[in-house]
């Protein structure tokens, strides 16, 4: 696999584009390391500038990209790579990392929110930060992430009962919902179970 000519830190940019319809799709930054996981598993690597460690795209959202071919810059220090990406490429949920507003048919927007809040969920597990209330959820294992996912349960139900009776607003409702999808996550994560995984059951179910 071609290398580009890094820079004082060891990296270099890398433009990925769509090999079948040549959209370009997102910028990320390669290191030799994450360049020669990219060429051994095939799937495009990247060096997390944030972290300062080796991530695979796609690694919890299963949004990955299987790389096609590579090209240099005229001047060698920076990388075009055409790939195929399995699902959208950016966080938020849209093809492309260029187009915030693009309302992309292969994930609505709530999905992309979702696969954010998945995202530092993630993060908050293999890092533990202190002070985080995800990392005290996680610290307490199956048991602390279950009962809360049961109690958020609880308050949902008991939000809509009292919307259904004329008692209850839809912003409680809604709110109680968002806590109960983020424990949820939580405990999903707390499992090491892949968000994608719960996806592809869905999708399974629908076909």
């Amino acid at each position: 696999m071609i290398e580009p000519a890094y820079d004082d830190r060891g990296l270099a940019p890398a433009i990925i584009q769509d090999a079948v319809t040549n959209r370009v799709l997102m910028l990320g930054y390669v290191s030799a390391e994450s360049l020669a996981a990219t060429a051994e598993t095939g799937y495009m690597h990247f060096w997390s500038r944030s972290r300062n460690a080796l991530w695979k795209k796609g690694e919890t959202s299963g949004n990955t990209l299987e790389v096609v071919d590579l090209a240099l810059d005229c001047d060698g220090d920076a990388l075009l790579v055409r790939a195929n990406p399995a699902g959208p490429t950016c966080h938020l949920g849209t093809t492309s990392c260029f187009d915030p507003h693009d309302d992309s048919p292969e994930l609505p927007a709530t999905s992309g929110r979702i696969n954010l809040l998945w995202d530092t969920v993630v993060a908050r597990r293999d890092e533990r930060p202190t002070g985080s209330y995800t990392t005290s959820l996680i610290d307490g294992g199956v048991d602390v992430c279950s009962r809360k996912v049961t109690e958020e349960a609880t308050e949902v139900l008991m939000a809509a009962k009292d919307h259904a009776a004329g008692m209850g607003s839809a912003e409680r409702l809604i709110e109680e919902s968002a806590d109960l999808l983020y424990h949820l996550l939580v405990l999903l994560a707390e499992r090491g179970i892949i968000l994608s995984e719960v996806e592809d059951e869905l999708e399974r179910r629908a076909g």
